[in-house]
């Protein structure tokens, strides 16, 4: 059975107690609300029972107006790992690699071209709650995504398989764009320059990087090799839940040459391959040790592609376990 997030449930609550509803006809849920204080998740089935409850309560658009209040703090681990992507785009990327590796639904699937990418939701609608709910998930990315940039860009077009509501008010007001219903695919399209934007989290980290590189340069100063070794383990932990970074990708970001890049690394004695398994292996201690975050969630920070290749290098680092690791601290 799939299960949903207590705080995506909850969040779905309070927007309906918001527009009026009242607190006497949540009760009747089969996972009321005087309950979720004590849960983690609930099924599946049950968060669609309430779009659609609540559907029939407030009026056609509610799913799509419950998506415009969500926040980055609401889809945990994955909302965190947000926090983090140096573009727009990777949001996606990053949910693409998350729902594979822990999860049996296959969400999404991010494809790209050279002016307008596209990025599908492949859930199939088995009951009215799913279409709705792919509506809020829609309606999410375009605040999720503004909120990264502190921009207001806007999709070029959605798409819905399932036919358009009487009403079309909140949908364009979210969305700002053509909206197209009874479609083959369920799919939001933005600009791919829009996609490639710097968020605005990576802004800031990496101007601080290029201004210190430019103070070395006009100052004829020469910063540490340990300074230069912090700052790209900052950029490899912030890359590692996108996949595992590659040396041009992490130069690309600092205005580095791979050869530069390098050279610097070796100053301190040390390879990129030596430092990205360095801070895979710091990161994964730490979140074992700090979090409660479950060992596919901690594979997923670390860049492994599934949960059996973190535990064996895991394992070569440390000749135990993650689970005795944790068990043992």
């Amino acid at each position: 059975m799939n299960y949903i997030s207590i705080k995506l449930y909850r969040k779905v609550i309070d927007h309906a107690i918001s527009e009026g509803l009242s607190r006497d006809y949540l009760m009747d849920l089969l996972t009321p609300l005087d309950s979720i204080d004590s849960i983690q998740a609930v099924p599946a089935d049950q968060f669609f029972e309430l779009h659609e409850k609540l559907e029939k309560e407030l009026g056609p658009g509610f799913s799509v107006r419950v998506g415009q209040q969500m926040k980055i703090e609401d889809y945990g681990v994955l909302g965190l790992s947000w926090k983090t992507c140096s573009r727009a785009g990777e949001i996606f990327e990053r949910s693409e690699r998350y729902f594979k590796l822990l999860s049996n639904t296959y969400l999404f699937k991010v494809e790209k071209a050279e002016k307008i990418s596209r990025v599908y939701l492949n859930r199939e609608a088995h009951r009215r709650g799913v279409e709705l709910s792919n509506e809020a998930t829609m309606s999410a990315a375009v605040v999720v995504l503004q909120a990264m940039t502190e921009s207001n860009i806007s999709p070029v077009e959605v798409s819905f398989k399932h036919a358009p509501p009487k009403k079309l008010d909140d949908y364009r007001e979210a969305f700002n764009c053509p909206i197209l219903f009874n479609q083959s695919q369920n799919y939001i399209a933005y600009k791919t320059e829009d996609l490639e934007m710097r968020t605005a989290k990576a802004d800031v980290s990496i101007n601080k990087f290029l201004i210190e590189r430019v103070e070395e340069e006009t100052k004829g100063i020469k910063l540490s090799a340990n300074k230069i070794v912090f700052d790209i383990e900052n950029l490899i932990k912030d890359a590692l839940p996108s996949g595992i970074p590659g040396v041009d990708q992490i130069g690309q970001l600092i205005g580095l040459s791979r050869r530069t890049l390098t050279r610097r690394l070796s100053e301190n004695g040390l390879t990129f391959r030596d430092l990205i398994k360095k801070t895979q292996e710091e990161v994964s201690k730490d979140l074992l040790k700090n979090s409660t975050r479950s060992i596919a969630e901690i594979a997923f920070e670390t860049g492994f592609s599934d949960q059996s290749a973190f535990s064996r290098a895991f394992k070569n680092w440390t000749n135990i376990s993650p689970a005795e690791y944790r068990k043992s601290h």
